[in-house]
């Protein structure tokens, strides 16, 4: 016989007591205790197979015996061995539900928090694409929205085959399958979440500038004393220190002049090369002044402190000045207390070179320039005079805009 048989030796099935009492298995035979009027059990000898069907009895009652139930009688189709484990499938199945959804809906906030490139201003998707380069921001949002899915899809399948299991074993195994494997994604691919821990980090460190302010950008090369003057004119305090690109980003401070309220920026140093050559600090600085309303403070260092000729940084001067013009402009030579009577040469520079405008800038720098000595206090006093006027001229600029802007869009 099968071993179906060996299985079900001692097994007893209740039936209904108009059927039989009881049925006995044992080892291919079978023994009725009181006759049935229906045949509702099917058994084959010497065969592989066991097949045993109970079905549904058609209830004749007799005058001998009345129920006192006048509904029909039934026969349960589902037999000890076959009830399943609910209890211990259901669970397995909310564990892994819950761990989903613990794991995912973080994840959804993060992506739906974070800005979208498009919808910034365009200073700050410039501020991003500098900081993070161009479409890292884009990939990492995009890589931990894939992880979200990821979660996800192998929660809900996993759950599903807890929730079908046959026995307390199986709901165990899947169960404990079910959390390897998010365990497994989040090991291979967790990277994503770490990079825009990054972001975030580095985003909420940036200086919060509001776009609508009159901003005084001060600009020139590689520490020609811009931090220094940044941190007399506001309440910025950056980094002041003897060497190119101290300032490794933008660094803001706040004026509060006739209770009006302006900023105040000193952005990275700017050396002799194309567009395509400078650096991403470099780059920040352009945006800066491409995107924002801002006077621009520009600082010359004739001394030959800063470490670049006066030669270059006129080239730079004519560069920015060219391309910015229609911005409200103030020069300022710094560290004057170091200036000469004879204008400083680089020994890389040609003395005989017949260019006037800059022999004149050697000697005085640009026409109209203030001269300041931060150490000595020199020219402090004229200088907040001078800001104080170029930012409420600036004011006035950027609220007549608003108003065209009102009337074109009227």
């Amino acid at each position: 016989m099968s071993c179906a048989f060996s299985l079900l030796e001692s097994c007893h099935l209740p039936c209904s007591r108009y059927l039989s009492t009881t049925f006995r298995f044992s080892r291919g035979c079978y023994q009725m205790q009181r006759p049935i009027n229906h045949k509702t059990l099917c058994l084959c000898r010497n065969m592989q197979t066991f097949a045993c069907e109970l079905v549904k009895a058609s209830y004749v009652p007799t005058p001998q015996t009345k129920p006192k139930d006048q509904s029909l009688a039934k026969v349960e189709t589902i037999g000890a061995f076959q009830k399943l484990p609910m209890r211990e499938r259901n669970r397995g199945a909310k564990q892994l539900d819950a761990l989903m959804k613990e794991l995912a809906v973080p994840l959804r906030g993060y992506i739906e928090n974070f800005p979208k490139r498009i919808y910034l201003h365009p200073y700050e998707r410039s501020l991003i694409e500098l900081t993070f380069g161009a479409g890292n921001y884009e990939e990492v949002l995009k890589k931990v929205d894939a992880l979200r899915k990821k979660v996800v899809s192998v929660g809900k399948e996993h759950a599903s085959l807890c929730a079908k299991s046959l026995s307390k074993k199986e709901a165990e195994e899947r169960l404990t399958e079910g959390l390897e494997k998010l365990q497994e994604i989040f090991k291979c691919e967790g990277q994503a979440i770490d990079d825009l821990l990054y972001i975030a980090k580095t985003l909420r460190a940036m200086p919060v500038m509001d776009l609508e302010m009159p901003t005084l950008c001060l600009v020139g090369a590689p520490n020609v004393g811009k931090s220094s003057l940044v941190r007399l004119l506001s309440t910025g305090k950056p980094e002041v220190c003897n060497y190119p690109f101290t300032t490794r980003g933008i660094l803001m401070g706040h004026i509060t002049l006739d209770y009006q309220h302006f900023q105040v920026t000193d952005t990275p140093g700017l050396l002799k090369r194309c567009d395509e050559d400078r650096n991403n600090l470099e780059k920040l600085t352009l945006a800066v002044l491409s995107h924002l309303p801002t006077a621009i403070l520009y600082v010359h260092d004739l001394s030959g402190q800063c470490g670049m000729s006066p030669s270059d940084q006129f080239m730079i001067y004519k560069e920015i000045s060219g391309r910015f013009g229609n911005h409200l402009w103030l020069d300022v030579i710094s560290k004057c207390d170091l200036l000469k009577e004879s204008p400083v040469v680089f020994i890389t520079e040609d003395r005989e070179v017949d260019h006037l405008e800059l022999a004149k800038y050697r000697k005085i720098g640009p026409e109209g320039a203030l001269r300041v000595s931060v150490k000595n206090e020199d020219g402090i006093d004229k200088l907040k005079k001078k800001v104080h006027e170029l930012l409420m001229a600036q004011m006035e600029r950027i609220k007549s805009k608003r108003i065209q802007d009102n009337i074109e869009v009227a």
